[in-house]
């Protein structure tokens, strides 16, 4: 039997990203702040955001997202922190 992983506030850095819904919230580019849509590609340097029928790459070193989880709460995610290929961050994090 699988056991199913609830992505919370706190183990959020160690989860798939890809189909959530983001928000920049923050930028060190000015104009990226307000994109919002779904995410829908992750590198170890940049996020893709599909915003308004547009893909939007965001370099992770330059944002913070507010993303939405499953259950509809939100949490704040500073990019840069998770510089790493999304398969590595499981690694780095271990669900915490």
């Amino acid at each position: 039997m699988l056991k199913k992983y609830n992505i919370t506030k706190g183990n959020i850095l160690a989860h798939e990203l890809i189909g959530l819904r983001a928000k920049v919230v923050k930028s060190t580019d000015k104009s990226r702040e307000g994109i919002e849509g779904i995410i829908i590609d992750e590198t170890k340097n940049t996020i893709k955001i599909e915003s308004n029928k547009r893909e939007e790459i965001l370099p992770k070193k330059e944002v913070t997202l507010q993303i939405e989880l499953p259950s509809g709460e939100k949490t704040i995610v500073k990019c840069e922190k998770i510089m790493f290929r999304p398969e590595d961050r499981t690694k780095v994090f271990g669900g915490k």
